[in-house]
Formats: C-alpha cells, structure tokens, sequence
C-alpha cells in the first residue's frame, strides 16, 4: 500500500496548478525512493495553501471576457492560462535543486513568496497605471446582484462544461502525478531521468497553445461557427491523448524513447483545450463567466483527491499501469468528447435573473 499511502498524501495537494503541483509530484515520486514524506501535522496547512491558489484562474477569466474581441479570445484566454505550462515547468526545474539543498519545505516557501509577491506588484502597478482602469471597465469585472444559480443548472450547455472538465482533469491530474513514476519504474529512466523527461509534456505544450490559439481565432475570423470550433479544439485535446495514451498501454514494442513521445504529443495536445472548453465559458456568458469557471473548475478539482488516490489503489492491486492510469483517463477522454460534441455550446445565454 506504499503508493496508495503516499499518493492520497498528496493528492489533495492538486488542487493547485502550475508551479504549485509540480513540487508535489516531484516530491510525491522522490519519496517512494528516499523516504521524502510530509510531515502529518503540515497536511492540514499543505492541503489549504495548494487549494487557496486555485481561485486565481477564476479571477483571471473574468478580466478577459467583455474586454477582449471574438475573433483574439483564444489567444486572450491561452495568454493567461499557458503560463500554467510555463509554471509547470519551472517548477520541474526548480524543485529538485532545492529540495536537496533546502529540504522539501523550501520549495512551498519559496513559490509561496514568490506568488505574493507577484501579487502585490501587480497590485501596485494597478494602482499606479491608469491604462488598467481603462482597460477594463468595472462593469465587466463584477457581475450584477442575484446571480442564477438554478438557471446554470438547467443548461445542458453548462452541464457539458462542467463534465469535460472533470474529464480533461482526470488525465491531466493523474499523468501529473503519476507519469514520473511510470517513467521511473516501467520503463526503466533513473530518478534524474525521469525528472527531465516530465518537463517534456507542460514544454511541449507551451508551443502547442500558442498554435491551438491562432488555428481558433482564425477560423473564427474566417467566419465558422463558434460552438463549432471549440468542438473541434476540444475534441483534439480530449482523443489526441487518449490515442497516445492507448498506444502506450497496448505491448507494441516500441523503444522506451519513442513511448515518452508519444505522451509528450499526446499531453501537449490536450492543450487545445484552452481553445475549446476555457473559452466557451466567456462565449456563453460575458457577464457569469467566471461563475461559471468556478463552478467547471471546482468539479474539475475532484479528479485530484479521488484520481490520483484511485490511480494509486489501482496501480497496487493490479500491478498494471494500463489499467490504473491509462484506461480510466481513456474512458474519460472519450465519455467526454461525446458529452462535448452532443451538448457544448458557445452561443451566448441570457440566464434569467429571477431563478
């Protein structure tokens, strides 16, 4: 049960993203090998930073809606959320180095300085730069009184976020977690090996975004439907790994390198997502739309506390990696993309205010 007791540990940890999660892994994986553990009177502390930071994206999706035209969104939206790529990675960088010369608490003290920091310097700058107050009108920065609780939950539209996100979580939460592992144990990379091969995937993805975002945007300037380019994204990011994803657990007998490829595509694809789903929720509600990411983001936390730790459980009962990590995040990629493609929209709705 070492990795199921480890990974639970953990796993509530993932809450968080970017720079925040990868620590976690890193430190997740380097303690199956030298007893790196968090301490059971910090879990309670542990657990409310890594969750406190998922807010963050919240707040930023709603500076881009109303603000940003149709035709840039995509690239707007893959602006602010790819550097969740880039955190990924320099978490991956960073961790290591210090968590051997500083100790694993160094790596949370040190992000955690470094996040208020960035803070207050934008809190600053807002204050000094009177661009930022013309920028953005208040009026599309706080929604207006009584918001529509029962209206969001009457939409399919809403429900189809909602589950998609769930989806691309489990994969993204589970392979977070779990893929330096596999790396290390299955196909047999040492520790230092395997800590650089998982940089591959959040690098990799950082081109894809900025792809993704232009291929979007430019089917909307050239006059496609909205609702149906944030299908087509979507689907991308959701059947791209769960190809990838089924050719790594299926015996092939391809070279260790070639499989680490293949995922690396995969998982660098799946950031097509933020053309698709992270834009749909400023497509149908300028005004709610960072209600409705907090609603999508917070059912797509789940896959965090209970992925990972199932993922763990799977993993010591089977012994298999195909059926722990990569069936249940297959299954999910496709349930997801069906729900998406039957149900998804971006046309605009006007949610009754009265509900």
């Amino acid at each position: 049960m070492a990795k199921l007791t480890l990974r639970a540990e953990s796993s509530s940890c993932l809450f968080s993203h970017s720079t925040g999660s990868q620590p976690s892994s890193f430190v997740s994986t380097l303690g199956r090998r030298s007893l790196i553990r968090f301490p059971p009177k910090h879990n309670l502390e542990f657990r409310v930073f890594c969750s406190i930071k998922e807010k963050e994206s919240v707040r930023e999706t709603k500076r881009v809606d109303g603000t940003i035209p149709l035709e840039e969104r995509s690239r707007a939206v893959a602006f602010v959320f790819g550097g969740l790529s880039v955190g990924s990675v320099a978490g991956f960088l960073l961790a290591p180095p210090l968590i051997q010369n500083l100790g694993w608490e160094s790596v949370f003290y040190i992000f955690s300085f470094l996040g208020i920091a960035w803070y207050l310097g934008f809190q600053f700058l807002e204050g000094q730069a009177s661009w930022v107050g013309e920028s953005i009108p208040r009026e599309h920065l706080i929604p207006s009184p009584g918001v529509p609780w029962k209206a969001f939950f009457q939409s399919q539209a809403v429900w189809a976020m909602i589950y998609a996100h769930f989806c691309g979580s489990w994969g993204h939460y589970t392979c977070l977690a779990w893929l330096p592992t596999y790396f290390s144990e299955e196909l047999n990379l040492n520790l230092t090996e395997a800590a650089w091969v998982s940089i591959l995937p959040p690098l990799a993805s950082i081109f894809v975004t900025s792809i993704a975002s232009q291929f979007a945007d430019s089917l909307i300037s050239s006059g496609v439907q909205t609702t149906t380019v944030r299908k087509i994204c979507q689907t991308i990011a959701f059947l791209s790994p769960a190809a990838c994803m089924t050719l790594s657990s299926v015996d092939l007998g391809l070279p260790h390198w070639e499989v680490v490829g293949i995922l690396t595509g995969g998982l660098a694809l799946s950031s097509f997502a933020l053309s698709g789903l992270y834009c749909t929720h400023q497509d149908m509600s300028p005004e709610y739309a960072s209600i409705l990411l907090g609603i999508t983001n917070t059912v797509g936390a789940v896959p965090g506390i209970i992925g990972v730790a199932l993922t763990g459980f799977l993993l010591d009962s089977t012994h298999s990696w195909s059926i722990s990590l990569f069936i249940p995040s297959i299954f999910f990629y496709l349930t997801g993309t069906v729900v998406w493609l039957a149900f998804a929209s971006s046309k605009p709705q006007t949610f009754s205010k009265g509900d």
